[in-house]
């Protein structure tokens, strides 16, 4: 049976089955662990009703101690393997595995929001949010793609049919900041078929005065007010860009690269890369959530940290 205190003595596997370092997990524990007691109850059980016997008693669980919890639901989130083989490595079934990320999820989601990892999801309140407290923001906006199980009914498979991936997808809208390289936004979670346009227009995103939006030609058209907007030129068929716009599109890349960098750093966690295969009501959006607030919390540690990014951030 796998536990903590035997993966923590190899720092390189640890940091292969949880995305994180020791001192990150380690900054996640005391809240998780506080979290996860308020779940608790000493006189009715987590159905809501009344105990039979005193707390602790009855079988004991294999997850014995709060590190063996949050390293259970970490590895989860990251290696996303059957449920039946991630039970087999600590000694659960698969009933009792199911049962245990259902309930370990949410908890892990609520600590790294009291941590303030957990990226913004409240259009209105995007303004007032600690991730564009620059003077004034450079953001970058960006729609992504999590592929997903065919659905079962012909109406719901044309609803999550994307043209573009030729598969079934789950789609969030990305907005990151430019200089903490963090996950700023994070809109709902939309079928595959959904236009990325069409998702910035329902989001109705509201954004602090004089903030720099970067977008691509996907957004042609999102002109949200009081926002400079900067976006490639588009070239049209049987005509050719100037020199001046070639230019201006290979320097609009090169500042865009940041949020494809985030992307990629938020797919660290295979259960938002690899097929999705849970159909729990509102299971998809969650584990997107969590996935921004591991990748937020893992550029705090590594990025915003270290001696450069503080001497950089210095001199501006």
């Amino acid at each position: 049976m796998l536990t903590y205190t035997q993966l923590k003595e190899n720092a390189r596997r640890f940091l292969s089955v949880t995305s994180l370092t020791l001192a990150e997990f380690e900054s996640l524990v005391p809240v998780f662990a506080e979290e996860y007691k308020a779940t608790q109850s000493s006189t009715h059980t987590r159905e809501g009703t009344l105990r039979q016997r005193r707390p602790g008693g009855g079988q004991k669980t294999r997850l014995a101690t709060i590190e063996d919890k949050l390293l259970f639901i970490l590895m989860y989130h990251k290696t996303y393997p059957l449920q039946t083989v991630h039970g087999l490595q600590f000694d659960l079934s698969q009933p009792h595995t199911n049962e245990w990320i259902h309930r370990l999820l949410p908890i892990l989601n609520q600590a790294l929001d009291r941590l303030g990892y957990a990226p913004e999801r409240d259009p209105a309140a995007f303004p007032q949010s600690g991730a564009t407290a620059d003077t004034p923001p450079a953001l970058l906006i960006d729609g992504t793609e999590r592929r997903r199980q065919r659905p079962k009914t012909p109406e719901k498979q044309r609803e999550s049919y994307s043209g573009k991936k030729k598969a079934h997808t789950d789609k969030n809208l990305i907005i990151a900041n430019e200089r903490t390289r963090q996950v700023a936004y994070l809109s709902q979670t939309y079928p595959g078929k959904t236009h990325d346009k069409k998702m910035a227009d329902a989001e109705t995103i509201q954004y602090p005065d004089g903030a720099q939006l970067t977008k691509d030609l996907g957004f042609q058209g999102y002109e949200p007010s009081n926002v400079f907007t900067i976006q490639p030129k588009k070239q049209f068929r049987g005509k050719f860009l100037s020199a001046v716009d070639l230019l201006s599109n290979h320097l609009i890349a090169g500042s865009r690269i940041v949020v494809e960098h985030v992307i990629a750093g938020i797919k660290r966690c295979r259960i938002v890369k690899d097929v999705f295969r849970n159909t729990a009501k509102g299971f998809s959006d969650l584990v997107m959530q969590v996935a921004c607030a591991l990748h937020n919390l893992r550029t705090d540690f590594r990025y915003l940290r270290s001696f450069s990014y503080q001497l950089k951030n210095y001199f501006r």
